[in-house]
C-alpha cells in the first residue's frame, strides 16, 4: 500500500525529525499531542494535531490514528515504540505500524528471549540466566563475580546493578527487581557475567522481512548510568576482523527473526581480548541514528516507511556506501555536577550552529518548556567530516557556538569532553566518562547555572 498520512505518536526532537522526513517524502503528518505539547515546535511542523490523554495509552493512540484517517502510526522511540500491544492494536484496526511485527517486538523486549534467539543465530552470548529465587546463588557462583543483575524487560539502565560478591547479591536482586517492576511492569531479573573495561558497539540493521542488511556500526561507549551521551560512526579503533564479524553476527540475528524495519543489535566488546558478545536488540529507530545517516547518506525514517508500505529493501548490502566519520552529542537538561539530575524549566534562549557537516535535531527554542515528566533530551548535535580528526575539530567548533539558557544543560561538560585527549584518542570504554569526571570535575561544575555553553 501507499502511505499518505502518518500519525506521529511521540514528542520532542524525534517527533520533529519524523515530521520533516515525511514532508520530504510527500506524506501528511498528524501529531498526537498530550498536555501542553499542542503548542510545541513539532505541533507547528505537523499538518494537523489530535489530542490524546497519554503517550503511553495504546487505545488512545489507535483511536487518534483512526480519527485522523491516518494510514500508519510512527511511534518514534521510547513510549510505545517497542510495545507489541500497539503493533497488534494497529493491525486489528487496519492501520500500518511503522516498526517490526509484534512477535519480533516480544522477542526483542524480553532480554532472556532475545538471548535465546541470539544464541540460536550463532552469536556469542555471555554466561547468564534467570535469577530464580534460591537458585540465584548457585547460578551466580557458576557465572563468577563481578556480575550484573539485569531487568528482563526494558532498558535505559533501569533495573541494572553490578554485584561484586555473594554478600551483595540478594539486595541487588531485590532493588533491581523493584525498579524493573515499577518501570516496566515486570519484576523479573537475570544474572549475566560482567565485562570490565568493555566498549559498547552496535550495528544498524534494515530488513524487509526476507532480506536483512547492515548499515555499519556505531560506538556508544561514552555513557552515564548506562545511558548514552556521545555516539559515533563508524566505531573507532575496532579492528577490521572484529568489525566484519560483528556486522555479520547482527545480520544473522536479523535473518533469524525475519526482521522488518529498522533495528539495532548492541554488543559488548572486550578491548584487550578482541572478543564481542551480544547485549540486546533494540527494535526501533535509535536516538543515535543520525550518525548512521551521515555516513551512509540514507534517510532512515524514509527507509522505515518504505518497508512499512510492504516494499522490499530499496538498497542492497553491496549498495551501502560508508563514507567519512560522524559524531553525535546529546544535549540534555541535566546538571552533571549533581549526578546528572534533570533540570526542568523554561528555555529563555537557544542558539545552535549551522554550516557544512553540522546537523542539529531539536524541538527547542526560546520559550520552550522542559517538563519534569519526560526525557531531558533537548537537542542532538551531529557533525560529520571525511575522517575522525576532522569530525572532532568540527565538533569542538560547533559546541563552542551552542547556547541554551534558562535551564542547566550538559553543554559545558560536552565541550570539555570533546577537548579531552583520552576521548580524542578513541576507543574508550563504558567506564571512561566516570573516570574523566573524577579527574576533571571543575570542567563541568564551575559553569553558570543557566547552562550556557560556548
Amino acid at each position: 500500500m501507499i502511505i499518505r498520512r502518518i500519525l506521529v505518536a511521540n514528542r520532542g526532537e524525534i517527533a520533529a525529525r519524523v515530521i520533516r522526513s515525511c514532508r520530504r517524502c510527500g506524506i501528511e503528518t498528524v501529531l498526537a499531542v498530550a498536555g501542553d505539547d499542542a503548542e510545541s515546535v513539532p505541533a507547528r511542523l505537523a499538518d494537523a494535531t489530535v489530542p490524546i490523554g497519554s503517550y503511553l495509552d495504546v487505545e488512545a493512540v489507535v483511536a487518534a490514528a483512526l480519527a485522523a484517517r491516518a494510514d500508519a502510526v510512527h511511534p518514534g522511540y521510547g513510549f510505545l515504540a517497542e510495545n507489541p500491544a500497539l503493533a497488534r492494536a494497529c493491525e486489528a484496526a487496519g492501520v500500518v505500524f511503522v516498526g517490526p511485527a509484534a512477535e519480533v517486538l516480544e522477542a526483542a523486549g524480553d532480554k532472556l528471549a532475545a538471548r535465546r534467539h541470539a544464541a540460536a543465530a550463532g552469536l556469542p552470548v555471555l554466561p547468564g540466566g534467570l535469577a530464580d529465587g534460591a537458585a540465584a546463588g548457585a547460578l551466580a557462583a557458576r557465572i563468577g563475580y563481578p556480575l550484573l543483575v539485569k531487568a528482563a524487560a526494558g532498558g535505559g539502565g533501569r533495573g541494572l546493578r553490578v554485584v561484586g560478591g555473594p554478600g551483595e547479591l540478594a539486595e541487588a536482586m531485590a532493588v533491581a527487581g523493584a525498579e524493573a517492576g515499577a518501570a516496566f511492569g515486570d519484576p523479573r531479573v537475570y544474572l549475566e557475567r560482567f565485562v570490565p573495561a568493555a566498549r559498547h558497539v552496535e550495528v544498524q540493521l534494515l530488513g524487509d522481512g526476507e532480506n536483512v542488511i547492515h548499515l555499519g556500526d556505531r560506538d556508544c561507549s561514552v555513557q552515564r548510568r548506562y545511558q548514552k551521551l556521545v555516539e559515533e560512526a563508524p566505531a573507532p579503533l575496532l579492528g577490521e576482523t572484529l568489525r566484519v564479524s560483528m556486522r555479520a553476527a547482527a545480520v544473522a540475528l536479523g535473518q533469524q527473526l525475519k526482521y522488518q524495519g529498522l533495528g539495532t543489535v548492541e554488543f559488548l566488546v572486550d578491548r584487550g581480548a578482541g572478543q564481542f558478545w551480544f547485549l540486546e536488540l533494540n527494535a526501533r529507530i535509535q536516538v543515535e541514528h543520525p550518525v548512521t545517516e551521515a555516513i551512509t547518506g540514507l534517510d532512515l525514517v524514509a527507509e522505515q516507511v518504505a518497508v512499512a508500505e510492504g516494499r522490499g529493501l530499496r538498497i542492497s548490502q553491496a549498495g551501502v556506501r560508508l563514507r567519512g566519520h560522524a559524531i553525535e552529542c546529546r544535549v540534555n537538561a541535566e546538571d552533571p555536577a549533581a549526578g546528572f539530575r534533570p533540570c526542568p524549566g523554561t528555555v529563555t534562549a537557544a542558539v545552535f550552529p549551522a554550516g557544512p557537516g553540522i546537523r542539529v535535531d531539536t524541538h527547542v527554542q526560546a520559550g520552550t518548556a522542559v517538563p519534569p515528566a519526560y526525557d531531558s533530551l533537548l537537542a542532538k548535535l551531529v557533525v560529520a567530516a571525511a575522517d575522525r580528526p576532522g569530525a572532532l575539530a568540527r565538533l569542538r567548533g560547533a559546541l563552542a557556538r551552542c547556547r541554551i539558557d534558562g535551564v542547566a544543560t550538559t553543554l559545558p561538560m560536552l565541550a570539555a569532553l570533546a577537548a579531552d585527549p583520552g576521548f580524542a584518542a578513541g576507543g574508550v570504554d563504558t567506564g571512561y566518562l566516570a573516570r574523566w569526571l573524577d579527574r576533571a570535575p571543575r570542567l563541568v561544575r564551575d559553569e553558570e547555572p543557566s547552562g550556557r555553553g560556548g
